[in-house]
Formats: structure tokens, sequence, C-alpha cells
């Protein structure tokens, strides 16, 4: 068990470097939200390898992935699955639909109606899906990677608040560095082509998904398993509370973060104490994820957005509060 505690965090994270560059931030909040069973939303912009990390992580575990392009004219049977009526015997089958994967990618998740929004969180949340009348298990582990464009506003329809609890995670994706982009032109000019039949195209970083995966799910099952078993101290677990409670009161903040934010906390202090090799969470791991956890589940108030007041900001000095 301890060999595989200590060999399958950095076999995954090293697996992933070779096909993206840079974005570990990302990666370990990738991990946070598999290794707990939660949800992660990723804020950024097109073009910055949020498919291609959904992908390569699916890839590096064994998972099942699928990926779906939410529109406005998208359907909950779209992504849900439907009865099907068989012509021979006149009889309905069940066709799942792309729900039902370990990994599912949800791009540009605001640019779905909301009763497809709606469908989605609640099948998260529930961890079933209903059709025809029969429940429907989804597969262990699930994961939902979320999308969405933070520029954009034509054509989208905005998660509401409520629905913006169900994610763990919202992790807001930046531009890479300078030497990162250099590497990522480097790996790019090596690429070479792929030969089809007669012909042939470049290739890219999804063709380099020709080894074998790793690490394999009931390695991770056991990392699961291992994560139940990180001490949180009594003190941590006040520190959370009392900065949830802080969100709930400050005159900035017109909505404050529910009991789901302190749960997730714990939770994901957790996963990353074990993704950092501790048996035990620190104030490191409280001050690096109160701002994914915590930022989405906010909301201030008018005068504060006129006043140029930011979220962020505000979760720090809340941070150095509750700590000091």
């Amino acid at each position: 068990m301890e060999s595989t505690k200590h060999c399958f965090v950095p076999a995954i994270q090293q697996r992933i470097a070779q096909v993206v560059v840079g974005q570990e931030i990302v990666v370990e909040r990738l991990l946070i939200a598999l290794f707990t069973g939660g949800h992660i939303l990723l804020e950024g912009l097109p073009g910055l390898a949020k498919t291609l990390l959904a992908n390569t992580l699916a890839n590096s575990i064994e998972l099942q992935f699928k990926r779906v392009q939410f529109t406005i004219d998208l359907l909950p049977s779209d992504i849900l699955g439907s009865e099907v009526l068989n012509p021979r015997d006149q009889t309905f089958t069940v066709q799942k639909g792309p729900i039902f994967t370990h990994l599912l990618l949800a791009d540009e998740i605001n640019r779905a109606a909301p009763k497809v929004q709606s469908a989605l969180l609640e099948a998260m949340q529930e961890r079933k899906v209903t059709i025809g009348g029969q429940g429907l298990p989804l597969p262990a582990p699930f994961l939902v990677i979320a999308t969405q464009n933070p520029v954009e506003q034509s054509g989208t329809f905005e998660l509401p608040e409520a629905q913006m609890d169900r994610f763990m995670l919202c992790h807001r994706l930046h531009y890479p560095k300078r030497e990162e982009e250099e590497d990522i032109l480097k790996r790019m000019l090596r690429m070479g082509l792929k030969r089809e039949k007669e012909g042939a195209i470049p290739q890219t970083a999804f063709d380099t998904f020709n080894e074998e995966s790793p690490a394999t799910l009931s390695e991770l099952t056991e990392v699961m398993e291992e994560i139940q078993k990180v001490h949180v101290s009594d003190v941590f677990l006040k520190h959370c509370v009392d900065l949830v409670g802080q969100t709930r009161e400050h005159p900035d903040l017109e909505l404050g973060a529910s009991p789901r934010a302190s749960m997730a906390l714990v939770q994901a202090a957790r996963a990353r104490a074990l993704i950092h090799q501790r048996e035990y969470v620190v104030p490191e791991d409280l001050f690096a994820l109160a701002e994914d956890v915590i930022l989405h589940r906010v909301r201030l108030t008018y005068t504060a957005q006129a006043q140029g007041k930011r979220g962020r900001d505000l979760i720090d000095k809340l941070l150095m509060e509750v700590t000091s």
C-alpha cells in the first residue's frame, strides 16, 4: 500500500508532463477532484489545453473518457441517454448517453440551456440517471470536468449559484509562461506526420496516447482509501469553519459560502496532503485551496464591485484573519 501511495501520483504527473507543458497546479486540482469524488469547473480562454489535460488524465489511469460540446440546441437526452424503440419486437431499449463514463468533459457548459445544465448537475449530485423510470448508476469513479469561457457572454447562460455550489473546485486557467510556450513550440516541431493509408496528416499531442497507462483503477481505489486516513487536526477544522463563516457575515458579500464549502475544504486538503506525500494537513493546504473552493460560491455586493474590490483579495484577507 505504501508503494502505491508514493508511486501513483508521481507516475500520473510524469505521464501528463510528457503530453502537456506546465499546468502543474491544474493537474493537482484535477487529481484532488478525482481522488475525493468531487467535480471541477475550469475557467479559461480557448486553447489552454483543457481537453488535452482531461484526455491525458483519463489515459494515465485506464479511465473511460468522453467529451460533450455544450451548445444552445443540446437536449438533456443528448447527455443522459433515452429510450429507443426497437421496430422488430416493438419494445423500448435504453440507449445510454455519454455521461456513462469515468471522466466527462463538459466543454463550455454555460452555452447550454438551463434545463440541460440542471440535468447534468443533478446527475453529478446523485451519481445516477433515470431513463424511462429505470434508475441507472453511473460508473465509479465519476468525475465531471466542466469548462466555461469567462470573457464571452453572447449566447451563454450563467450558472446559478446553487449549481455552482455543486462544483467542489473552480480553477482559473492562465496563459503559459514564455519558456513554457517556447517548449510547446519545440514539441510541435518534433511531432512530424501521421500516415493515414496513402495520405498523411500532421501529428498532434493526442497522437502520443500509444503507451500503456502507468496506473490502474484498482490503484486509484487504494489511493482514495488512503486519503480517508489523512489526519485533520481540530485547529484546521476550526480555521475552515471560521473562514466559511466569515463569508456569510462580511458586508462586502451578499452571498456567503454554504457548509458544502467547509466539507470541500477539508476533503481537498486531505487529497493535497497525500499528493505532497504527507499523512496530515497543514495550513499551507488551506491557503492553497481557499480561492478555488470558495470564490465561485460567494458574490460581491454591487457597491463592492463598483468600488473595484475583488473576491480573491477578500478571501486572502479573511484567511489572514482566521489563521492569525
